[in-house]
C-alpha cells in the first residue's frame, strides 16, 4: 500500500509530508521509503497559529478559521506528495494536523487538539485520510504521546544493550526499547530555543546555532530552570508549549540581573541536552538513535553528546530512516495500522488501559481503501 505521512510538530515551521510504500509480511511490517518534501506554513497562517497558542486566549473564530488554513495547507502539501512523490496516486494519506492544544491535568491527559479539518485533504486528492490520532489513546487512558513510540519498539527491538529513540522536535520525547518499553516527553527541545530567538531577534531558530555557540551557560538560571517539577515526574508523561513557553522563562529569571541574549540562548539549549541525557541515564540507556530538526542545530548535538559521555549518539539515518522523515513515515505507519484494524499504540509507552486502532477516517472518491481481512499485528519493522 502506497501511504504518505503528513506531520507538522511543535514547532509549527513547515509541513512534511513522507511517502513509503508499506506492506505486511507475516508479523513483519516492511517500510520502503519513497521520500520526502517539506513546505513552510504561509507567513500569514503561521503568524495566526502563533498568535492562538498558550498562553494567548482565542475565540471559537478564530479556532475554525485556523482548522480550514491549516487543513487547505496540508492538502496542498498532500496534492504535492501525490504527485511528486507517488507518481500520482497514493492509497492513503495519514495527517497529524498541527497541535494546538494539549490539556494535561495532575498529570493525567484530559484531552489533546490537533487542527486542520481532513476533508480538505480528501476533496484535493481524491484519498482517503486518516487524522485525529491522538484523540483514542486519550480516551483508553493514554497520555495521546508518544504515538511514534510503537514504530520505535517495532524497528529497534532486538538490537544489543538499552537502544533509546529521541526526537527532538518541538518537545523532545525518547522511547526505551528494553523490557517492557517506556516513552515520554523529556521537555523542551526546540520549543524555548526557537521562543528566546524569535522574542530577541525576530528570527525563527538559532540557525547552526550560532547564538548559543557564542554564549555562556548561566549556571544559576539552569538550575532554576531544571527546578520544574515536570521532570521529576515518572513515565508515562507528556507535555508542550502549554508549560514550556516563555512563561516559564520568566519565571526563572526573576530577580536575576539581565543575561546577554546570547547567554539566554546557550542555557535554553544546554537545558535541552541536560534533561535529554537525565532521563538516557535514568532508564540506563547504550545508545540514543536521534531524530527531529533538532539534530541540524550542531551546538545542541555537541552538548548533548557530552552530556552522555560514553552512551554513543547517532541517527536515524545511520539506520536507513531518514531523520528529518521519522515522524511523517511514523504516522503513515500509523494510518497504515489502523486501516487494517489493527492497534496502534504500546500501553506501557502511552500509559492507557490497552492498545487502540487510532484515528477518524474521511473517505476518499473512490470510498474506503481495499485491505486484506487477515491482516495480524506486526512484531518487527524492517526499512527496505
Amino acid at each position: 500500500m502506497r501511504v504518505i505521512g503528513l506531520m507538522s510538530g511543535t514547532s509549527y515551521d513547515a509541513i512534511d509530508a513522507a511517502a513509503a510504500d508499506l506492506r505486511l509480511h507475516g508479523d513483519k511490517l516492511v517500510l520502503t521509503p519513497l521520500g520526502m518534501l517539506s513546505q513552510p506554513y504561509p507567513a500569514e497562517l503561521r503568524s495566526s497559529i502563533a498568535g492562538s497558542l498558550p498562553p494567548a486566549s482565542t475565540s471559537m473564530e478564530q479556532v475554525c478559521r485556523l482548522d480550514t488554513g491549516i487543513g487547505q495547507a496540508f492538502a496542498e502539501v498532500a496534492r504535492q506528495a501525490v504527485e511528486q512523490l507517488c507518481g500520482g496516486y497514493a492509497d492513503l494519506i495519514v495527517s497529524h494536523g498541527q497541535t494546538v492544544f494539549h490539556w494535561v491535568d495532575g498529570g493525567a491527559v484530559r484531552g489533546t487538539l490537533q487542527l486542520g479539518q481532513p476533508a480538505w485533504i480528501a476533496e484535493a486528492t481524491g484519498t482517503t485520510v486518516v487524522s485525529d490520532l491522538r484523540a483514542r489513546d486519550v480516551a483508553a487512558g493514554g497520555q495521546g504521546a508518544p504515538l511514534v513510540s510503537i514504530i520505535d519498539v517495532l524497528w529497534l527491538r532486538g538490537r544489543p544493550g538499552v537502544p533509546i529513540a529521541l526526537n527532538l522536535g518541538g518537545i523532545a520525547n525518547i522511547t526505551v526499547v528494553h523490557g517492557e518499553p517506556v516513552a515520554f516527553d523529556t521537555g523542551p527541545a526546540n520549543a524555548l530555543i526557537d521562543a528566546v530567538v524569535s522574542e530577541l531577534t525576530g528570527r525563527a531558530f538559532d540557525a547552526d546555532g550560532a547564538m548559543a555557540g557564542r554564549g555562556q551557560v548561566h549556571g544559576e538560571l539552569l538550575e532554576r530552570l531544571l527546578a520544574e517539577p515536570y521532570y521529576g515526574r515518572s513515565a508515562p508523561k507528556s507535555t508542550g508549549k502549554e508549560l514550556f513557553n516563555l512563561a516559564y522563562l520568566a519565571r526563572a529569571l526573576e530577580g536575576l540581573s539581565e543575561i546577554p541574549a546570547d547567554d539566554l540562548v546557550a542555557t535554553v539549549t544546554a537545558l535541552t541536552a541536560r534533561t535529554v541525557a537525565d532521563a538516557v541515564r535514568r532508564y540506563g540507556g547504550t545508545e540514543v538513535i536521534a531524530s527531529g530538526g533538532g539534530i541540524r542545530n550542531p551546538v545542541l548535538m555537541h552538548q548533548l553528546a557530552s552530556e552522555l559521555g560514553t552512551v554513543p549518539l547517532r541517527s536515524t539515518d545511520e539506520l536507513g530512516l531518514p531523520s528529518a522523515a521519522k515522524e511523517a513515515y511514523a504516522f503513515a505507519v500509523l494510518g497504515f495500522l489502523t486501516v487494517n484494524g489493527l492497534g496502534g499504540t504500546v500501553p506501557s509507552c502511552t500509559g492507557a488501559r490497552h492498545a487502540s486502532v487510532l484515528g477518524s477516517i474521511t473517505p476518499g472518491a473512490a470510498g474506503l481503501p481495499v485491505v486484506g481481512g487477515d491482516a495480524r499485528p506486526p512484531v518487527s519493522l524492517s526499512i527496505e
